[in-house]
């Protein structure tokens, strides 16, 4: 038969457009190479990476003190950690198991490259068919970037997949790049009892966030774990005792010997496998599949979304974008132009931003002011031992229209919702103070930011008293 779409990945973007288009009445066939759907995201990224943070978590806080409170040491056993998070998965990718059957989409696992604009040849164990389709989404996402001086046959060298493994706890482990995905794992092994030394190439780790919410995560994990800004690491050299790295920072050349080290500089998009650009779907110079608002490639029935596209390589963004294909396909007026991409470190304690940061702001000259609530006026935070951290919220200085905001703080990215939707929406200051926010609470902090900004604040003292005592 010839479907009416086919989905080439079924990672966060792949499935979320296969099981819209097939709500929406079209024929769906969805090609995946593994054999588990579910994409990096779900198997070796995200959803496992989250499970360890978890127990990562519950014991650092058996570490703090308790007010009164005194926890033994924890009593680590990695098959039952591994056994969490395998469990994790297969709970999600047995979901999309059962939900794709109840869509009726045909699920096909192999290889699949494109024949033509109209047909794709998927292979596996050596047996080949043919699948046609009027329509095709390109979700096939991107690959760890690797480096050319790195031994990655020595099994002491991680990536992101093989670090969710837990095979063993190194003693001394260096993260090579200092992104979400190396502090994620970073702060996993170090909780798990390995020396951590954070190696990134650029100004700072956590690029993408602002300075001052990295700082306070720096600050709170400084003995914890040692952070090498401007360094690039330049060699590696693999001996039966260890591990002999060699950096080069501002100071010159050094060396460390470490007993492991996981390679997390980045990923690179997919865009140049799968036989895409034979069929005349344009790429840019680093692989990218090129878009419109519509997730439509240069072959007018080609979409891609996902990794593979411009933006962050983010699973939120894929499944939007995914839902935005398919009703393009099914014959919906829609774009897929958000205002807000969320973006979460899930860290102790967790850094996550939304929408312009003023690291942008500064650079496209935009002039914008920013409100900052400490948690230490916090009565949440107090009471639960966790003031440090802040809320940021980012602003137009003319119209206190809301453009950006930035949360360092326990479940950080839990108060991400309320502000992606107030940027989508156009909110001002006024109109997140003027929204009651439920005391005590970490949210809370949102709406006291906002009456911060606005000049309306009583929890802490008013800047902009003197301009507000005049009647309207």
């Amino acid at each position: 038969m010839t479907y009416d779409l086919v989905v080439l990945g079924s990672g966060p973007g792949g499935y979320a457009a296969a099981f819209r288009a097939a709500d929406l009445g079209l024929s769906v066939a969805m090609i995946e190479r593994h054999n588990t759907l579910g994409g990096v995201c779900l198997n070796v990224g995200c959803i496992p990476s989250k499970a360890l943070l978890h127990v990562a978590g519950k014991i650092l806080m058996a570490e703090e003190p308790a007010h009164g409170v005194q926890f033994a040491k924890p009593t680590i056993n990695l098959e039952d950690i591994r056994q969490h998070r395998q469990s994790t998965v297969d709970t999600l990718t047995g979901g999309l198991t059962m939900m794709a059957k109840g869509r009726k989409v045909t699920v096909i696992h192999g290889e699949g490259t494109f024949d033509s604009t109209n047909s794709i040849t998927v292979t596996k164990d050596g047996q080949s068919q043919q699948v046609d389709f009027k329509n095709a989404i390109i979700a096939v996402g991107s690959r760890a970037i690797k480096l050319p001086f790195v031994p990655y046959d020595d099994p002491r060298i991680l990536d992101a997949t093989s670090a969710l493994q837990l095979e063993r706890i190194p003693e001394h482990l260096l993260v090579l790049g200092g992104g979400i995905i190396g502090v994620e794992m970073a702060t996993v092994y170090q909780a798990l009892g390995a020396k951590i030394t954070v190696a990134e190439l650029g100004e700072q780790i956590m690029t993408g966030a602002d300075k001052d919410l990295v700082r306070v995560f720096e600050q709170v994990n400084k003995d914890r774990m040692s952070f090498l800004t401007k360094t690039q690491v330049t060699n590696i050299e693999a001996t039966p005792e260890a591990l002999n790295v060699t950096m080069q920072d501002k100071d010159g050349e050094r060396s460390l010997s470490v007993d492991a080290v996981l390679v997390a500089v980045g990923r690179s998009p997919n865009g140049k496998t799968a036989g895409i650009s034979d069929i005349g779907v344009k790429l840019d110079e680093r692989g990218f599949v090129l878009t419109n608002e519509k997730c439509q490639t240069s072959v007018p029935n080609i979409y891609a979304i996902g990794d593979v596209t411009h933006g962050p390589m983010l699973a939120h963004k894929a499944s939007h974008q995914g839902h935005t294909a398919a009703e393009v396909i099914a014959g919906h007026k829609v774009d897929f132009q958000p205002l807000a991409i969320p973006s979460i470190a899930y860290t102790f304690p967790e850094v996550a931003w939304v929408g312009l940061t003023e690291t942008e702001a500064k650079k496209q000259n935009i002039a914008i002011k920013t409100a900052v609530f400490p948690w230490t006026a916090s009565g949440r935070a107090i009471a639960s031992g966790v003031t440090q951290g802040k809320t940021k919220l980012i602003y137009d200085e003319a119209t206190e229209r809301v453009l950006g905001a930035g949360v360092v703080g326990s479940h950080a990215g839990e108060l991400l919702g309320e502000l992606t939707l107030a940027i989508e929406f156009g909110a001002t200051l006024e109109d997140i103070a003027l929204t009651i926010h439920a005391h005590p609470s970490l949210h809370e902090t949102v709406g006291l930011a906002a009456e911060l900004g606005a000049g309306t604040i009583t929890d802490m003292p008013n800047k902009k008293a003197g301009e507000m005592n005049k009647a309207p």
